[in-house]
């Protein structure tokens, strides 16, 4: 089943931290696509994935998830 997922994001200053949160969460099985916005310091996240997953890929780039 495929949802949309929100995930608010602590650490991300630049377009560098941007693109990286977004290379990890892609790269998340079950993840059709992953849009961070910058500004507003949150990923929204398509497809089957699990959170938890997610959360743990946001972790592993070196950022966090708060919400």
């Amino acid at each position: 089943m495929m949802s949309e997922t929100v995930l608010k994001i602590e650490g991300m200053t630049c377009m560098h931290c941007k693109m990286a949160v977004e290379r990890a969460l892609k790269n998340v099985p079950g993840v059709i696509s992953a849009q961070v916005d910058l500004a507003k310091k949150e990923a929204v996240v398509a497809g089957s994935a699990e959170r938890a997953a997610m959360v743990k890929a946001v972790d592993e780039a070196g950022y966090k998830v708060v919400g």
